[in-house]
């Protein structure tokens, strides 16, 4: 009889158990998928701004200078106003998102966008899918990018930690350049005249050159730690043109991410970034208080035979918590960092980056190759032009650069939209070359003719397709590093090597166990580098030279990936607001 009673409770009960566990799981799922939109507004605007004792106005996002940064969560949709209030016209790229069928939304000007004029505003509307780490956003539009860029952090889902030890605090560094001159007017003063550009004043770290710069010890980043704790440093190299070395003295560091991507573990004491990439890595401070302040410095990776900025910036490790009131009166100790020319650290460096590769975290590299393409990159030179006018360039030349040979021109008009609405007739052309026209001993002596063809062409991909491209260093005017970067993906770095590519024996080497996963990789001077990446975005995406003054002669193409057959497979409509050319 009391069973019988009690029964309807119990079930009561036991449905009721049901049901929050239900609930529960709901809302797990729920805050585990986590995703929320974040609203930001960028107002592109004029702001007086000194270094090295000198002033003048600069293109920022809301006065700040480095611009304010955007943190996100795996996952997270990001609604981004941008209002242009400056006289130039404006576009903003975020580097490294993988804008899935978001290409409206990629930023580069007259590849995926008109740009945005002045008085005018325009939403970038993307949702950050399987990525976390740090990225970045800069101007993408003439060489406005030298004061226009800021970090972008996305952290991981929540509840999903780390695969390394939590960090007791995190630091973006950015590393930037400073140009006491309008970089506007020295990028267009270079191409009128055909010779190379002037190069920057410093460098920085977080918009600060510091103490070894004229007039700068006032502006020097300061980095405040305690000891016996871990640091998440994470750094962005966005200088225009130049790749750098960096170390803190008497500290090691353990990388453990680039490009966004979870990396193995290792330990240096030196890093190196072009522009275009960025790093995380682990600073363990020491276990006791060390008496003694610790300068950390970047100086540039140089292999060109151009003039370039050989300076140093520093900031400085100072440890809180100091017997001393004054840290003033410590001794103060300096990182040695590899010479300028040290490619044979570069390339171990680069080797040294594998991906994680684990059930959470794979490598899904292509095994199977759809189609191979070979590029050469590298610099060149084209015809003076003017009657009676002797370029700047060599033997009266005028400086350009090329993938393939084709020194691509920029359209007038979006290349996104033009396919989009089927008008690519006059805007460009299909019909990018697989591989070179003409083969040559490409990093040996240089051939006699070294002028470039111009041209608007893209690669044209069916959807879905597997690409495996190796790059390759030409010395026409000097072997040199070119950091390649590709929008709208990420690709596996698989081989790299000195001298020519060898089809019949280089491949025999690739890594497709756990290579290191990125959007921007260093082609090694006088050598190439092999790249695989799937083709699974639909859209035209833009693929160049991350040294600015490389890509201003040119050094630059687009792929275009065709729609897929099913609905998710194809690129969505253009926003209403998209800017008009």
């Amino acid at each position: 009889m009391g069973v019988s009673l009690t029964l309807p409770g119990a079930i009561l009960r036991f449905s009721l158990s049901i049901m929050c566990f239900l609930l529960h799981l709901a809302s797990a799922t729920a805050s585990n998928a986590g995703a929320i939109t974040r609203h930001y507004e960028f107002n592109i605007k004029l702001q007086n701004v000194t270094r090295l004792c000198h002033t003048k106005s600069i293109v920022t996002v809301n006065g700040k200078f480095p611009g304010p940064r955007i943190v996100a969560r795996e996952g997270d949709r990001l609604l981004i106003k941008v209002i242009n209030h400056v006289p130039n016209n404006i576009s903003i790229h975020w580097h490294g998102i993988r804008q899935l069928r978001s290409g409206w939304a990629d930023g580069p000007a007259y590849i995926t966008q008109c740009p945005i004029q002045t008085g005018q505003s325009y939403v970038y509307n993307y949702t950050i899918v399987g990525q976390r780490g740090t990225l970045f956003w800069h101007a993408h539009i003439s060489w406005l990018r030298s004061t226009l860029y800021g970090p972008i952090i996305i952290l991981p889902k929540l509840n999903v930690p780390y695969p390394f030890p939590k960090p007791h605090k995190e630091v973006p560094i950015i590393f930037g350049e400073w140009f006491n001159a309008d970089t506007e007017a020295i990028i267009t003063q270079a191409l009128q005249t055909g010779g190379g550009p002037n190069v920057s004043d410093a460098y920085t770290f977080n918009g600060l050159p510091g103490p070894l710069y004229n007039c700068s010890s006032k502006d020097t980043f300061k980095l405040k730690v305690k000891p016996g704790k871990t640091y998440l440093l994470r750094f962005i190299n966005a200088a225009l043109n130049d790749e750098l070395f960096f170390g803190i003295a008497n500290h090691s560091l353990t990388v453990v991410e680039v490009d966004a991507i979870y990396v193995k573990p290792f330990e240096t004491e030196t890093i190196l970034l072009t522009p275009g990439q960025t790093t995380n890595v682990l600073l363990k401070t020491k276990p006791n208080y060390p008496e003694a302040s610790f300068l950390m410095t970047a100086r540039p990776y140089v292999t060109g035979s151009g003039t370039f900025d050989n300076s140093t910036v520093a900031g400085v490790l100072e440890y809180k918590g100091s017997s001393h009131h004054s840290t003033k009166k410590l001794p103060l100790f300096k990182p040695t960092l590899p010479s300028l020319n040290d490619t044979s650290f570069a390339a171990n460096f680069s080797k040294k980056l594998r991906s994680l590769a684990t059930a959470q975290f794979p490598a899904n590299v292509p095994k199977k190759v759809d189609k191979q393409f070979f590029f050469t990159v590298g610099l060149g030179t084209s015809p003076c032009g003017l009657k009676n006018q002797t370029c700047q360039g060599p033997n009266g030349t005028r400086f350009a650069a090329s993938i393939n040979n084709i020194s691509f021109i920029q359209p007038t008009t979006s290349l996104l939209q033009s396919h989009f609405l089927g008008q690519s007739d006059g805007v460009y052309k299909p019909d990018f070359p697989v591989s070179p026209l003409q083969w040559f001993n490409y990093t040996g002596n240089p051939p006699n003719n070294t002028l470039v063809s111009n041209g608007t062409k893209l690669m044209v991909l069916p959807f879905n397709t597997s690409v495996e491209l190796v790059m390759q260093d030409t010395s026409i005017l000097g072997a040199e590093s070119h950091p390649l970067h590709l929008h709208g993906f990420n690709f596996f770095v698989v081989g790299q090597g000195f001298g020519d590519y060898n089809p019949n024996v280089d491949p025999r080497s690739f890594n497709l166990v756990d290579p290191v996963e990125r959007n921007t990789v260093g082609v090694p001077s006088g050598g190439w580098v092999a790249i695989r990446f799937l083709a699974d975005n639909p859209g035209v995406w833009f693929m160049h030279c991350h040294l600015e003054v490389h890509t201003s002669w040119g050094l630059k193409m687009a792929w275009l990936v065709l729609d897929g057959k099913l609905s998710n497979q194809k690129l969505l409509p253009p926003p209403a607001d998209l800017p008009k050319c």
